[in-house]
């Protein structure tokens, strides 16, 4: 299901004159940044410290795509 909508949300980006994809996951997060990287989006930077879940200081990657 989410390759499916990543490859639509490229699609409508690309015939929409959008060259740059950007996110942000919280580096826990295994599921979905193993389906960003596999829709080859690239680790740009890490916020360290970012967000507090559950009174547990967490970091975040910043990642893209160009297209």
């Amino acid at each position: 299901m989410g390759t499916k909508l990543f490859k639509e949300l490229e699609w409508w980006a690309f015939n929409h004159n959008i060259h740059r994809l950007e996110l942000a996951v919280i580096i826990q997060n295994e599921p979905a940044l193993s389906l960003y990287k596999k829709m080859d989006f690239e680790i740009e930077g890490t916020k360290r410290h970012f967000l507090c879940i559950d009174g547990k200081v967490v970091d975040e990657y910043d990642m893209s795509k160009l297209l």
